[in-house]
């Protein structure tokens, strides 16, 4: 018993110890900071709402969720391209649009 006591208490203290992997943050992530302040990418939001308009159909946020609508599941940005890849999923197909963080050019969308 006091082996599983032991064995449970030393299972609290290590889930309990802060992960130092958490604390740090994702490069690409740290890019797109830097990009932005350094006036190289425009910020996200400003990108997410030019890619908004161009979809052709409401956000499911915006409509509650009834519909035909686009779940947006979020950014990725690239570096080395200075471009994010937005994804959205639609009738259970997902749908990428790559825009141009300098210029906020829409580059392509594919389904």
């Amino acid at each position: 018993m006091k082996r599983i006591l032991a064995s449970l208490l030393l299972g609290c203290a290590i889930a309990a110890t802060p992960a130092p992997v958490l604390a740090q943050s994702n490069s690409a992530q740290e890019a797109a900071r830097r990009d932005t302040e350094m006036g190289k990418a425009l910020p996200l939001r400003q990108i997410e709402a030019i890619v908004f308009r161009t979809l052709g159909a409401p956000l499911c946020s915006n409509t509650g969720g009834q519909g035909n609508c686009y779940e947006y599941l979020g950014p990725a940005y690239d570096p080395n391209a200075v471009a994010y890849r937005l994804k959205f999923m639609r009738n259970s197909r997902v749908t990428f649009v790559d825009i141009d963080a300098r210029t906020g050019r829409v580059l392509s969308r594919a389904r």
